[in-house]
């Protein structure tokens, strides 16, 4: 998997960024998480199993999740042409 291009919606990718607590910045494919939940710092699990500690607040990955289902079914919100990346 590659990372996504625009800010706002990932430009045509299939993951998110994310941070770990470390700051390493990884992306993440929406269609596996399973359960999110801040204690206080926000823990992903996923379908497979794989568990992820992030920087960002469940709020803001809920975020990225609408941008990216709003992507994935083309509506009109984001062109995909803002620079960087979610």
């Amino acid at each position: 998997l590659t990372g996504p291009r625009c800010r706002d919606c990932g430009g045509g990718r299939s993951v998110i960024e994310v941070t770990r607590l470390n700051g390493t910045v990884f992306f993440l494919n929406p269609d596996l998480l399973e359960i999110m939940e801040a204690t206080p710092d926000t823990v992903i699990l996923l379908t497979n199993g794989h568990r992820y500690v992030v920087r960002e607040s469940p709020g803001e990955v809920v975020r990225r999740v609408i941008l990216f289902r709003r992507m994935a079914r083309s509506l009109p919100e984001c062109g995909g042409n803002a620079p960087d990346v979610l």
